[in-house]
């Protein structure tokens, strides 16, 4: 690792002039931000911690029906959480104890890694990402591997989740990493149904939208018995083929639909 200098500021506004620096970075729970760094593969004059700054650490919910959780919430927070068992139950797997206890939501969506779990439940629940300076909504959000619609400097500083009727998510674990091989997240609105895949594809983050359809229409695991996943788009690595991962992410979308039903 190489020599860097580290602020912990108090307050949004502080963390913002902070990251205005010459090679400043933003850290959250640290979980890969560390280890890349240990690893010299990436490298900062400056790391500004957010978990600080109390305005964004906790858990509320709002008179639109949102649960609304500050970037720098831990994951173990959100898994306690009432209000949205899909999204609780999603929290609880992520990584083991020590990610969990480190690992924050907001470091997660900021990092998008295509593997990561939070991608799914944000974009399948139509969340609304808040920025220091902006409000982004999840469908515009994700943007390919690694890449989101935040600017330099920009810090997520809550994530609202409108709370739908029935929601699950279903993972298929990498054992080794503990990240999502296929991670499917299923939410039923009353408006419709939202179905967002992790981990299988080479763009990232994705809305299924031929099983949307089909489970609006009928929300139960037969709904998506006689859809396919196109394998092109696929990720294809030494853990799985891109033929295997499109037939997961139909597989793992018929069991989070009958868990939530």
């Amino acid at each position: 690792m190489y020599n860097f200098e580290f602020s912990k500021p108090s307050t949004i506004a502080d963390a913002v002039v902070a990251l205005g620096q010459d090679e400043a970075q933003a850290l959250g729970g640290g979980q890969t931000l560390l280890p890349t760094m240990k690893q010299r593969l990436t490298q900062t004059e400056t790391l500004v911690s957010l978990t600080g700054i109390a305005e964004m650490i906790g858990i509320s919910t709002n008179g639109a029906g949102e649960i609304c959780i500050g970037g720098a919430t831990t994951h173990a927070a959100v898994a306690a959480a009432a209000g949205y068992p899909g999204l609780a139950g999603l929290a609880g797997r992520i990584g083991d104890p020590a990610v969990r206890t480190r690992g924050t939501i907001g470091g997660s969506l900021a990092n998008n890694d295509p593997s990561a779990c939070y991608p799914a439940a944000a974009l399948g629940s139509g969340a609304t990402l808040v920025t220091n300076t902006r409000e982004i909504a999840a469908d515009d959000y994700f943007q390919g591997l690694f890449e989101t619609a935040l600017e330099e400097g920009e810090i997520v500083t809550e994530v609202r989740f409108p709370v739908p009727e029935v929601s699950h998510y279903e993972k298929f674990v990498q054992p080794a990493s503990r990240f999502a091989l296929v991670g499917v997240f299923v939410a039923k609105y009353a408006d419709g149904v939202r179905v967002a895949v992790t981990g299988a594809s080479s763009d990232g983050v994705f809305r299924w939208a031929e099983a949307e359809a089909a489970l609006s229409a009928d929300f139960s695991k037969g709904a998506v018995d006689g859809l396919a996943v196109p394998g092109g788009d696929m990720i294809s690595d030494l853990h799985g083929t891109a033929d295997y991962r499109a037939h997961l992410v139909k597989v793992m979308t018929g069991r989070a639909v009958a868990a939530a039903s």
